[in-house]
């Protein structure tokens, strides 16, 4: 059985891509009924729906794999929180990774007004452009 730290970080990841769905789903009772619509062999409980909701179980292997299909993510990131391949550090230029990456000024007026902020907001803007840069590789092209 996953430690509760997984169970939570899954909950969360699972919360995320529920509110992005086409087919809102807000209660533990939809959240059955949507995946038994998908996952007839072996259908949960709205108790389970439940627990996957709240961090206190996470659901089997094929059953994720049925909710990542549903929901359109990755296994993997539904899973374990990761893309199914790395970052690239490389910028998308085509250039090598040797060239110099220099900031164009609207770049270096972002950074001034960013280090000119608290820690906390600064933490926030972080925060945000991590969320935005996993969406592009979480969510299926």
């Amino acid at each position: 059985m996953p430690p509760i730290d997984e169970k939570q970080a899954f909950t969360a990841r699972l919360k995320q891509v529920l509110k992005r769905s086409s087919k809102k789903v807000e209660t533990a009772s939809e959240l059955a009924t949507q995946f038994n619509l998908r996952h007839r062999a072996d259908p949960i409980t709205p108790q389970a729906a439940q627990k996957w909701l709240t961090g206190t179980a996470r659901p089997t292997v094929d059953k994720i794999k049925t909710l990542a299909e549903w929901l359109d993510v990755s296994e993997q990131w539904l899973r374990h929180g990761v893309t199914d391949t790395r970052r690239s550090s490389r910028p998308k230029t085509g250039k090598s990774s040797d060239d110099v990456i220099r900031p164009t000024v609207e770049e270096i007026e972002l950074i001034r007004r960013l280090r000119g902020l608290s820690e906390y907001r600064r933490q926030l803007v972080e925060g945000m452009v991590e969320q935005l840069s996993l969406d592009s590789e979480v969510w299926k092209d």
